[in-house]
C-alpha cells in the first residue's frame, strides 16, 4: 500500500490487483439470484446452480421466516420504504422507538440505541467514550470495526494476545479508559473470557465494551448471548453492542446500556447523528424476529444439537476442527490457495462454504468458515462433512 501511495494512477492500481491475484487474495462476490422454496438457505445463483448455504450468519433461520416478511410489508404500506432523514431530524419512527424499548428489556438494560450497522455502532462507542491520549485495550482478534473505531478515536491502542485475560490484566494501566472485545469471535468461533475482563475493567475504572454480534440470540437459554452464557449483568459489562443482521435475520445494530450512556451516545456519536435512520419496515422485521427468539427456544436447541452432531461427524471423518462449540466451525487449511481450491470443490458439489483468507485472518491460517443454522438438516450436515473430508485430504496432498 505504501508503494501504491507513492505511485498513484491506474498502472499502480493494476499492479496492486495483480499482486492480490498472485497471492490468491483477491475477493470475489457470489451473486445470489433467489432462494429455493423452503426454510433452508439454498442459494440459487445467476447461472442456475443450487448451493446449500453453510456460510451465512442466519443462525436461527429467521431471515426467510414469513413473520419477518409480513411485518416488513405491513409497515412499508403504512410508513413507506425509507425513513427519509436521520434519527435526530425526522427519521425516528414508532417502529424504531418500540424496537429500542424491546431490545432494552431483552438485554436487561435501561435503554438501547439503534444504528444502521454494527460497524457504525462500534465506531460510535469507541469514538464517544475514548479520546486522544487515553489508553485503550483490544483483543488481538477483535473485529475490524473495533480496531477502526479505536484508531479513529485517537486513543493509544494496545492489543493483548487473543482471549488472554491474564495478558489483558497485565497490560491494563491505571489510566486505561476502555477494554473492548468480541463476545463470540466471528472467525474462530470461541468465546472471550468476559468474567476475567470484567474484573480487570472494574479494577481500573474502565469501560468494558462487548461486541456480541454473533452471540446475541444464539447463546444463553433465553438467547441473551455471551453475557447470559456467562451469567454477567449490566454492571459487569456496561456497554453491549448487538447486531440484527445475524441471528435476528434482519438488518441493523444497537447499543444497550444505562440511560446516561445511551443519551450521551445520542448526543455525541457521529455515526448515529450524521446518517439516515434505517427504514421502519426493517425495524418492524427485527421486532418480529425478537418475538420468535423469545418464544421459540427450540431453534437454539436444534442449533446446539447440530453443532455437536457436526463435530462428532468431523471427528469420525478426520476433519480437523478448533475447540469451538458455537455455530462457527473453522476448518483451517493454511494457505489461501488451499482454501480457495476447497471452496471451489465444495461449490461443485452443491455446498457453499466461503474461503476466508488474510487479512481477515492471520497469515498461514486461511480457512473454510463453516457456519451452521437451525434450519439445516442431518442429511445436509452429512453431505458437508463428506466433502470437507475430501477437501482436507486434497489439501494435505497438495505441494507446499
Amino acid at each position: 500500500m505504501r508503494a501504491l501511495a507513492a505511485k498513484r494512477g491506474r498502472p499502480a492500481l493494476g499492479q496492486a490487483l495483480a499482486a492480490l491475484d498472485a497471492a490468491r487474495l483477491r475477493r470475489e462476490r457470489l451473486t445470489v439470484a433467489a432462494f429455493a422454496p423452503g426454510p433452508q438457505r439454498v442459494l440459487l445463483t445467476g447461472d442456475g446452480r443450487a448451493l446449500i448455504d453453510f456460510s451465512s450468519n442466519d443462525y436461527l433461520g429467521l431471515a426467510r421466516h414469513p413473520s419477518l416478511a409480513q411485518a416488513m410489508a405491513a409497515c412499508a404500506a403504512a410508513s413507506g420504504a425509507g425513513s427519509g432523514a436521520a434519527h435526530l431530524v425526522s427519521g425516528h419512527g414508532n417502529e424504531h422507538a418500540r424496537l429500542e424499548e424491546e431490545l432494552a428489556a431483552f438485554t436487561h438494560r435501561e435503554r438501547a440505541l439503534l444504528f444502521s450497522t454494527g460497524y457504525m455502532a462500534n465506531l460510535a462507542v469507541l469514538g464517544a467514550l475514548t479520546g486522544r491520549g487515553e489508553h485503550l485495550l483490544l483483543d488481538r482478534l477483535s473485529h475490524a470495526s473495533l480496531i477502526d473505531g479505536a484508531r479513529l478515536s485517537g486513543a493509544r491502542l494496545q492489543r493483548y494476545p487473543h482471549a488472554d485475560a491474564t495478558a489483558a490484566e497485565r497490560l491494563a494501566r491505571p489510566d486505561t479508559a476502555l477494554i473492548a472485545t468480541d463476545g463470540l469471535f466471528s472467525m474462530d468461533g470461541d468465546l472471550a473470557p468476559l468474567a476475567e475482563l470484567a474484573r480487570t475493567a472494574a479494577a481500573r475504572g474502565a469501560w468494558l465494551v462487548v461486541d456480541d454480534a454473533h452471540g446475541i440470540g444464539v447463546l444463553g437459554a433465553g438467547g441473551g448471548g455471551t453475557l447470559e452464557h456467562f451469567g454477567l449483568d449490566a454492571q459487569a459489562v456496561p456497554v453491549l453492542v448487538g447486531t440484527l443482521g445475524k441471528a435476528f435475520g434482519s438488518f441493523g445494530a444497537f447499543v444497550a446500556g444505562d440511560a446516561d450512556l445511551i443519551e450521551y451516545l445520542l448526543q455525541r456519536a457521529r455515526s448515529y447523528i450524521y446518517t439516515t435512520a434505517l427504514p421502519q419496515p426493517v425495524a418492524a422485521a427485527s421486532r418480529a424476529a425478537l418475538t420468535l427468539i423469545r418464544e421459540e427456544p427450540w431453534r437454539r436447541e436444534r442449533l446446539a444439537a447440530h453443532v455437536e452432531r457436526f463435530r462428532a461427524l468431523c471427528g469420525e471423518a478426520g476433519v480437523p476442527l478448533s475447540a469451538s462449540h458455537s455455530p462457527i466451525q473453522p476448518v483451517i487449511l493454511g494457505s489461501a490457495a488451499a482454501a480457495l481450491a476447497a471452496q471451489r470443490a465444495l461449490a461443485a458439489a452443491g455446498l457453499w462454504v466461503a474461503a476466508i483468507r488474510p487479512p481477515t485472518v492471520p497469515s498461514g491460517s486461511a480457512r473454510l468458515r463453516v457456519t451452521l443454522a437451525a434450519t439445516h438438516t442431518h442429511a445436509q450436515l452429512q453431505a458437508l462433512v463428506e466433502q470437507l473430508s475430501l477437501a482436507c485430504a486434497r489439501a494435505r496432498e497438495a505441494p507446499p
